[in-house]
């Protein structure tokens, strides 16, 4: 991922919930280049004991937060079956927890900044393990969709605060390892997450599934709590509602930021589409896999991990628009060699769709860090918004596409998604060649 913008001053304050006047502005950018340099010095680089601690422990959040936030969808078909429910219905219960997240983001980012990064995400890890050991004694679908969706909220804080805090405890020349790293943990869990409860439920039951979730869970989450480091660049802001509103607004009004929203949306609308429906797929016709071998589908997030520890080296050769479009691409081819009949076919597409989404995501939530240069958190928290209820509303639309059509109808709503995507980083490239020509065309005539 790219990193942070040269342009920005090198101590971040993510918050901004308090908005100064002009004149303490002007002080502020007077003083930001003796601040700057004094700070950069404290920004933790590659060689440093606290940086290794850092990456450990973002990736153990990862791991943590993804594996408690999809549990359900390796069980999808078991729900069906057990409660005699249909694939849209079933995939609620994967919904309810990106959407209670989406919800909460912003509530969680604004308390970050009042109590600060490592505070917010360590309740936030802990509060939603504890949530998961309830899963396994719901008794009827209301009962577990509505735990998810406590839970889903609960865990908002950990990735609404996680790219904030690398945006400013790590330097901008180790940003985009930093946080290739972090998304690598997420692969790690959201596979993890669904292997084990897949795994543990085709044996036992999808109540026992949800169980050793919810162990693996809270054993990354204090792995998390004993490494992190204490921040060293965070500033302490109030909790100022209109203020956090104009900050927001801010972000809102800015057509960049705006642009990688929606490929957040976007992409995750087809990982939702394609995960939520897969399992459904590969233990119906033409294959008939028995559960535990859809289960193991899963390990193909591993193809994520690498895709998105290697997406900064991507990014520094192609630029940030380049790779959205191999992003796009091999999404798109993905989607569609995973229409063949062939089990092979169906695989390899499966892989394609994983390595796409992974280095989309990579390239547009590190942008987020670097085009935002105040109200990092807030910005992080929109993006995110945006990726969660774009997994929500695609995952749901998706599933039931697929108890409509077959498989045809998930991917038809994944190459949509895809398509709009496209449209949104052609228009960003046309605006860029466009930028770039202004002052060439002003000089003329002139």
């Amino acid at each position: 991922m790219p990193p942070a913008s040269t342009g920005a001053p090198a101590v971040m304050l993510p918050g901004a919930l308090s908005q100064p006047s002009p004149a303490a502005s002007s002080a502020s950018a007077a003083a930001a280049p003796a601040a700057a340099s004094t700070a950069a010095d404290t920004r933790l680089r590659p060689g440093d004991r606290a940086f290794r601690r850092a990456n450990l422990a973002l990736f153990a959040a990862g791991i943590a937060t993804f594996v408690l936030l999809y549990a359900t969808q390796g069980l999808l078909p078991l729900l069906s079956q057990d409660l005699d429910l249909t694939p849209g219905q079933a995939s609620w219960t994967a919904s309810a927890a990106t959407l209670g997240l989406a919800l909460a983001l912003l509530p969680a980012s604004a308390l970050s900044d009042r109590y600060g990064r490592t505070a917010v995400m360590t309740a936030s890890v802990l509060a939603a393990s504890a949530l998961a050991l309830l899963l396994p004694l719901a008794p009827d679908l209301t009962t577990l969709t509505a735990l998810r969706a406590l839970q889903g909220a609960a865990l908002a804080g950990l990735p609404a605060t996680a790219m904030a805090y690398l945006a400013e405890e790590i330097h901008p020349s180790a940003l985009a390892s930093a946080m290739g790293l972090y998304v690598a943990g997420n692969s790690i869990g959201g596979m993890g997450g669904r292997l084990v409860s897949g795994w543990v439920g085709a044996a036992w039951g999808w109540r026992w599934g949800l169980a050793a979730s919810a162990v693996v869970a809270l054993l990354a989450a204090l792995a998390f709590r004993l490494l992190i480091p204490a921040a060293r660049q965070f500033r302490r802001t109030p909790v100022d509602a209109r203020a956090l509103r104009r900050t927001v607004a801010a972000h809102l009004r800015d057509p960049l930021l705006l642009r990688l929203y929606a490929l957040g949306a976007l992409f995750m609308a087809v990982f939702g589409a394609v995960y939520n429906t897969v399992g459904y797929r590969l233990t119906s016709a033409p294959f008939h896999l028995p559960q535990s071998m859809a289960a193991s589908i899963f390990v193909v997030y591993l193809v994520g991990t690498v895709s998105s520890a290697n997406a900064g080296r991507l990014t520094g050769r192609l630029g940030r628009r380049g790779t959205l479009y191999v992003a796009i691409g091999t999404t798109a081819g993905g989607l569609l060699l995973s229409l063949a009949g062939s089990l092979l076919c169906a695989l390899l597409g499966l892989v394609l769709i994983t390595a796409g989404f992974f280095i989309g995501h990579a390239t547009a939530s590190s942008s987020v860090g670097r085009t935002a240069t105040h109200g990092r958190a807030q910005a992080s928290a929109l993006y995110l918004i945006a990726y969660y209820l774009g997994n929500s509303l695609g995952g749901t639309v998706g599933a039931d596409a697929y108890h409509a059509a077959g498989w045809s109808g998930a991917a038809a709503v994944g190459l949509t998604a895809m398509a709009l995507a496209a449209g949104v980083t052609l228009y960003a490239t046309r605006q860029a060649i466009r930028a770039r020509r202004a002052p060439a065309l002003d000089t003329l005539r002139a």
